[in-house]
């Protein structure tokens, strides 16, 4: 194995090509064109990220997220029931035979909005011993198309609050589907 002298290693890569004629072929593209006519495929890890990065930092106030685990339909109806409330009680409920005392009407607030009047709400209808109220969340008909946001957060957010024993949807002339009673722990002072 020979090693370059001095003299040679000091020689430049222009010098070096000197007379040099370079290969022409038919399927050399500049690289400025080839990268215009080529697309690189979508990398989902980074469309991921940065949809993340752009998105609103979700709030979480008294325990209640600003997102919708389920997107529910303008006309499904609404049941629940936590564990121990009995069945006779609940049929009262849904044939509206359980009298509310007090109503709020979200028609118009954001969700962010809506979630801290429905939590408020829900505490001060619990301090004032209220055994039953009605929540009016709407049925998103005024925007076609769209689903019922409002309707699903309220979903989520009734069952996550402490005081609600059960709900479901109203009864026609109190709201249908666009408005849930709400039966609420009495308070043992």
């Amino acid at each position: 194995m020979s090693y370059p002298t001095d003299t040679e290693a000091d020689l430049d890569f222009g010098t070096a090509m000197k007379g040099v004629t370079p290969l022409t072929h038919d399927r050399h593209t500049e690289p400025q064109t080839l990268k215009s006519k080529l697309r690189r495929p979508r990398d989902r890890a980074t469309d991921y990220r940065r949809q993340a990065a752009t998105q609103e930092i979700e709030q979480v106030i008294d325990g209640l997220s600003s997102e919708a685990r389920e997107i529910l339909g303008s006309n499904d109806e609404l049941l629940f029931a936590a564990p121990g409330v009995q069945l006779r009680m609940l049929k009262r409920l849904r044939q509206g035979h359980v009298p509310w005392e007090a109503g709020l009407d979200l028609h118009g607030f954001s969700v962010e909005q809506a979630r801290d009047e429905l939590s408020s709400f829900i505490r001060d209808a619990g301090r004032q011993q209220m055994r039953a109220v009605l929540v009016v969340h709407g049925k998103a008909f005024t925007q076609p198309g769209q689903p019922a946001l409002l309707k699903s957060c309220v979903n989520d957010w009734l069952r996550q609050l402490n005081s609600v024993l059960a709900f479901c949807s109203a009864q026609p002339k109190d709201g249908g589907t666009g408005a849930v009673y709400v039966l609420l722990k009495r308070d043992n002072r």
